[in-house]
């Protein structure tokens, strides 16, 4: 007589399953505590205002619309930052990976057809026929309960990990607007101190013609000619060196571009004016550091992710229950016994097992602990990094903050020098025609202008440099990233034509970054 399936085993699963739910071994993630400074030790009142800033297109402040279409290309088509795209895609991927394993670790499918043929001289005496069959068809499954919480804390790992790389892509962002910015910058300036060299040769070429004039009329020796001469190459010789600082910034800007080089826009080779520095740069507060840059919440999420290792490495040192289950068809055809393949479908040949148990291994404490003590120290050890990025972050502000108040400060006097040169030049050179004043006296003057055009050239663009340095630091631009795709749409074609990504090519399901003390919203996000 069958016995009924004892209602013992599935009412302590029902217990185990409802526990299940609410263990989580570890500590909780909470934010680190950073010490940074309440106001900003180098802000020139001047140019420097705590007003929060509008730091999210910052390039615009510029007023460059070459700059602007040069910046939008680069989101689309810097190959570094489609990298650090493809990065994200495969964390989504490892997060998909990681909350499988809330399910049934094990699966599968079986079936089969097994052909027997016995020997005469074997023993047979359960069986009618020499010759049968057994079908087969079942599904198997195994499931580690997660009892302590082991799996949920590797989803809040993953998830953590998945919100760092989408930190560490706007950290990359943050980092190619800026360099974009700086490479323009540069470029306009050398083309700028190119303009002022050429301008300035033409001065020297109108001064060697008085002085050739003067030394034909008999009024001055040869030296005068040559002296001129001399001046007028060595000014020569600087356009070589200004040419090439040109190509160069091109070169660099096509690779940002994505492009090879010599692909840029005729716009970018002709000549073109240095962006102009806002009257007043609002900035914000030390404070607000901790919620704009991005590798300030990469620190903090990485932190997250090694604080719920932790717990990972913990629930090892409990024991761990499983629940084994199988379900099938199963049937003889033997010929013989009236059984056949027809009766497969039959209930007589439905078959089942359902099995609970647990593993403990108690003999392991040893190595589990230790593995816990190495979880417990990196998650030290990215606090400690989390307070070093924040300091750091706040040191990278004030020196550009230094820099570009004091930039500023030095083209103010080199405008002031290069206006008493150019208007000395016009005096010694009327003199000099008038024979008040010897060749030497306009000479001198010719390279003291040369120079301080130059330099003033050079701290123009400096100046906006350091302004860009100063946006870079405080951590602006990262927010366009959530207008944009990630990963273009050409490489999501070839993707998808090699394999099913589902759902996890879509842009959309990129998560806003998150800010301190909402790190929980992450946790419900992917649980």
């Amino acid at each position: 007589m069958d016995r009924k399936p004892s209602l013992l085993p599935a009412s302590l699963l029902a217990i185990i399953l409802i526990v299940s739910g609410c263990a989580t071994v570890g500590p909780d993630f909470k934010p680190p505590k950073a010490d940074i400074q309440s106001k900003w030790k180098e802000k020139d009142p001047a140019t420097i205002s705590e007003e929060p800033g509008q730091l999210d297109r910052w390039w615009e402040v510029l007023g460059d619309p070459v700059l602007n279409r040069l910046v939008s290309r680069a989101r689309k088509g810097n190959l570094t930052l489609q990298v650090a795209g493809l990065r994200i895609l495969e964390a989504r991927a490892r997060l998909a990976v990681v909350t499988g394993k809330l399910y049934p670790q094990q699966q599968r499918i079986s079936g089969g057809v097994d052909a027997f043929g016995l020997s005469k001289n074997s023993s047979n005496v359960n069986f009618y026929s020499r010759f049968f069959q057994v079908y087969r068809l079942g599904f198997d499954a195994a499931w580690e309960l997660d009892f302590w919480g082991r799996y949920r804390r590797g989803i809040e790992s993953a998830g953590a990990s998945l919100m760092a790389t989408i930190a560490g892509y706007d950290e990359i962002l943050v980092s190619l607007q800026a360099e974009i910015a700086r490479t323009y910058v540069t470029l306009r300036t050398y083309q700028k101190r190119l303009e002022v060299a050429r301008k300035n040769l033409e001065l020297m070429k109108r001064s060697l013609r008085i002085a050739e004039a003067r030394f034909n009329s008999g009024a001055v020796s040869e030296l005068d000619v040559q002296q001129a001469k001399a001046i007028l190459a060595e000014t020569e010789a600087i356009l070589p060196k200004l040419e090439l600082g040109i190509s160069r910034s091109q070169n660099s800007l096509s690779i940002l571009l994505g492009l090879p080089p010599g692909q840029l826009d005729q716009a970018l080779m002709a000549p073109g004016p240095i962006p102009q520095v806002p009257p007043k740069v609002a900035i914000g507060i030390p404070a607000d550091l901790i919620r704009r840059r991005p590798d300030i919440r990469r620190a903090e999420l990485l932190a997250a992710a090694r604080c719920a290792k932790i717990g990972v490495a913990k629930a090892d040192l409990l024991p761990a229950f499983a629940i084994t289950g199988t379900i099938g068809l199963a049937t003889l055809d033997d010929g013989a016994n009236g059984q056949d393949a027809g009766d497969f479908f039959e209930g007589d040949s439905l078959s089942y097992h359902a099995g609970f148990g647990f593993n403990w291994p108690i003999l392991n404490y040893g190595r589990i602990k230790n593995r816990i003590r190495v979880q417990d120290a990196r998650f030290q050890q990215a606090l400690v990094n989390y307070q070093n990025v924040v300091l750091k972050a706040a040191r990278e502000t004030e020196d550009a903050m230094a820099a570009f108040a004091r930039s500023l400060k030095r083209m103010r006097y080199l405008t002031a020098s290069t206006r008493s040169y150019h208007r000395s030049l016009q005096i010694a050179t009327l003199q000099y025609r008038e024979g008040l004043v010897d060749y030497q006296r306009v000479l001198d003057i010719h390279r003291f202008l040369t120079r301080q055009e130059d330099k003033l050239a050079s701290i123009q663009g400096e100046a906006v440099i350091n302004l860009i340095g100063l946006y870079k630091a405080l951590g602006g631009g990262w927010q366009t990233r959530q207008t944009m795709e990630v990963v273009a749409a050409r490489y999501q074609k070839q993707m998808s034509e090699r394999t099913d990504w589902g759902g996890l090519l879509d842009d959309s399901k990129v998560a806003p970054a998150a800010k301190p003390k909402e790190y929980r919203w992450t946790r419900k996000v992917h649980w």
